[in-house]
């Protein structure tokens, strides 16, 4: 596969599909940073089990048209307040947060005070697969069980509806 879709790829993401270990892969916002994608998880912020503690992470990044077109290893790096990076990364990533209360800056200060955690995935090398040597069946999997699914009842009509 060509180095080059994966640097597209990662240059136009605005959602990944990462999974840590064996666990199902979440998606997540992300944001460009030169070759590889930065993520914010933790505490009012989206879920990403085990992302911040990882060494290694697979990412899923879908194309123009929606689907998936390449899958890659990525090396997890945390960035950490203060650090130089940090003080490069999170401002951006901030102001690319939809519907956040407050300002930017409010929001990392807010990442800081709860712990939030910044990643950095970087592809490793020559781990990416693209479309042609992607396996052709689904990756789709069925629904996680959770509490927020609860049976409704039937809707309620006053008349009888004729089945045509």
């Amino acid at each position: 596969m060509s180095a080059g879709v994966l640097e597209e790829a990662i240059k136009k993401a605005a959602i990944a599909w990462v999974s840590v270990g064996d666990g199902p892969a979440y998606g997540l916002w992300c944001m460009p940073v030169e070759n590889s994608l930065a993520v914010v998880s933790g505490p009012g912020e989206q879920f990403a089990p085990g992302l911040a503690q990882a060494e290694r992470a697979v990412m899923r990044l879908r194309g123009d048209h929606g689907g998936l077109i390449v899958q890659a290893d990525a090396v997890v790096s945390r960035v950490l307040p203060g650090s130089p990076e940090w003080d490069e990364i999170a401002p951006q990533l901030a102001t690319k947060r939809l519907n956040a209360s407050g300002t930017a800056d409010d929001l990392v200060t807010r990442w800081v005070e709860t712990g939030c955690a910044l990643v950095r995935l970087t592809p490793a090398d020559d781990s990416a697969i693209g479309s042609p040597d992607l396996p052709a069946e689904s990756a789709a999997a069925p629904p996680r069980d959770t509490p927020a699914r609860v049976e409704t009842r039937r809707p309620f009509r006053l008349h009888r509806v004729r089945k045509r």
